[in-house]
Order: structure tokens, then C-alpha cells, then sequence
């Protein structure tokens, strides 16, 4: 059977509002195997893990684990761990790192406030500080999850450490396995799909000139689906790559056509039709699942709204 990356990347399917949903990652390293829900079935405590699932729910936070590319071992034995929370709202970004001996730990932390952009918690708990090395790469390697993370996702991250690229991650989950290799960067909370090492460096050198590559970008996750279609295409239609320079700032209706109003910090503003539709023919949302349609983010229509538009 044809692994599930392939079918999508033959089918030209369109990546654009295909991300995770988060506005906060939160990320804690963990050496060896994985398995398919991570958090729980790793050498983790599991009922740390579930723990944390449980504290996260609804805070729009997101727990992932990492790890250094390479070889899986685990030494069983307590170490420093690293710890990492972005928010990735516009206007409020931030990367925050830490060291932690007691993973449990991150039970301290307060999940509605990091969720909402407030990393004092962090900071206090576990003696966080911004992160001033510059972004991180997370690449979902995951096989358990599928096996097209693993087998494309693993190579990716070992040759971009072993380019010398500083910050890269393998991480458990980062959803949308038939867009493999996927890529989450941080601080901006750029989601990239089917990525390969060259593309990753210049997501990289972008971003540490504040500015996005839309290329192969799934979206920010700080949106739903509709909002990161609708602000990537803004930025197609107006060229603007500056990172912080877009917000979400409305979006109404509901599937399968919404209305995303798209604000720049300039003053200006975009509504954007978004319909959702079907991706054609039928193939597989992972491997070895069923075939079947995944739901696709079309723009419509962009319009630049003026500001007698905008007081209606």
C-alpha cells in the first residue's frame, strides 16, 4: 500500500489551513521510543502525562515531547531536561526556555494563563528565561503515530543537525502525517508541510529576520483552519512577509463558508471567503487508515476593505 504522503504529494493536495491549533506550545524533552500518544505511552510517567492532558485541556495550550535528532537511547537516570513554551499570537510572541530535574514540575505551571500569552508561571516554576539562541525547528518523527513521520521526518532532522543547523527538535505530533515531512517553527508558530532541509534553512533565516516564508506553509496555529488559509493568502495578495505584521481579528459564519476578517498593524484590513471543501479523489488521512475526503481550506475571494466597510 502506498504510504500516505506519497498519495497526497501526487495528488498536489493543498497544504494552506492544514496546522495544529495552539496558542501556546509547550514542549518537554524526553528521551527515548514514543509511542503513538506520546504523553502517555513513553518512559514518561504516564500519569504525568496524563496529567498534563488533563491541565492543558481547553487553555489552547499544546504538550508535546522532543528529543535530539539521532539515536533514541534513554539512560533512565534523573538529567537536566529542556523545557520550552511559545506563544504565538501576533503582538505578543515570545519563546521561553528552561531546565527541569522533576518533570512534574510542569504541574506548577498555570495553563489558562500561558495559554492566554502570560508566561510568569513558567518563568517561576521552573526558572524560565527568554530563549535568545534563536528559532526552533520541530520535526515530527513520531513512526508510532505514522510511519511516514518516522520515515521521512527522521532523515530530515538528522540532516539539517548534522548541517549544523542550531534548534532542531524531533517532536511526537504535529498532525496532517500525509503532508510528512512536517515542520513547526518557533517563536511564530509557522506550521510547514512536506519540507526538505533547504526550505527549512530559509524558514529559519527568515524567521530570524522577523519574516515569514509562505512556501509550503501550512498556517499559523494560532488561527482555526479558515484564519490561517485566509491570513496566509493575504500575505500572498498584499507581499507582506513581515511576521508580526497580520492578525486574525474576526471570523464568522461556519462550515463550509466563513467570512475572516484579516488586520494589519498599519491600520489596514481584508475580509477573506474561505470555503471548505472536499479533497478529491478519495485517499488516505495516515497510513493504513481508510480511504476518505479530508476536509481542504479554498479561498475564495480577498478584499481590501476601506474604512467605511469596516464601521458597517
Amino acid at each position: 500500500m502506498s504510504r500516505c504522503a506519497t498519495v497526497s504529494r501526487s495528488l498536489d493536495e493543498p497544504v494552506s489551513g492544514t496546522a495544529a491549533t495552539a496558542t501556546t506550545w509547550l514542549l518537554l524533552e524526553q528521551p527515548g521510543p514514543w509511542g503513538a500518544k506520546a504523553l502517555t505511552s513513553s518512559h514518561l510517567d504516564p500519569a504525568l502525562g496524563r496529567a498534563l492532558e488533563a491541565a492543558a485541556q481547553g487553555t489552547g495550550v499544546r504538550v508535546a515531547l522532543i528529543r535530539h535528532p539521532g539515536r533514541h537511547a534513554d539512560p533512565g537516570m534523573p538529567a537536566p531536561r529542556r523545557v520550552y513554551a511559545a506563544h504565538v499570537v501576533p503582538g505578543n510572541v515570545w519563546l521561553h526556555g528552561a531546565t527541569t530535574r522533576d518533570p512534574e514540575q510542569l504541574l506548577g505551571l498555570d495553563f489558562a494563563a500561558l495559554g492566554a500569552g502570560d508566561h510568569r508561571s513558567f518563568d517561576a516554576a521552573l526558572g524560565g528565561r527568554p530563549h535568545t539562541d534563536g528559532p526552533l525547528a520541530l520535526v515530527c518523527t513520531n513512526g508510532k503515530r505514522d510511519r511516514c513521520c518516522a520515515l521521512l521526518g527522521r532523515p530530515l532532522a538528522a540532516e539539517l543537525a548534522a548541517s549544523g543547523v542550531q534548534g532542531v527538535w524531533e517532536v511526537t505530533h504535529l498532525g496532517g502525517h500525509r503532508f510528512s515531512p512536517t515542520v513547526l517553527v518557533l517563536p511564530y508558530g509557522y506550521a510547514y508541510g512536506r519540507a526538505e532541509a533547504h526550505a527549512v534553512k530559509e524558514v529559519l533565516h527568515g524567521v530570524r529576520e522577523g519574516r515569514i516564508v509562505v512556501e509550503g506553509c501550512r498556517g499559523n496555529s494560532a488561527w482555526e483552519r479558515p484564519g490561517q488559509a485566509a491570513e496566509l493568502a493575504v500575505r500572498r495578495a498584499a507581499g507582506e512577509y513581515a511576521a508580526d505584521a497580520l492578525s486574525v481579528v474576526r471570523t464568522d459564519g461556519g462550515a463550509p463558508r466563513w467570512e475572516v476578517t484579516v488586520a494589519h498593524v498599519d491600520g489596514r484590513h481584508w475580509r477573506v471567503t474561505v470555503a471548505q471543501g472536499a479533497s478529491l479523489p478519495p485517499r488516505p488521512e495516515s497510513c493504513g487508515a481508510p480511504l476518505g475526503s479530508p476536509a481542504r481550506m479554498d479561498v475564495v475571494e480577498v478584499r481590501e476593505l476601506r474604512a467605511t466597510a469596516l464601521a458597517s
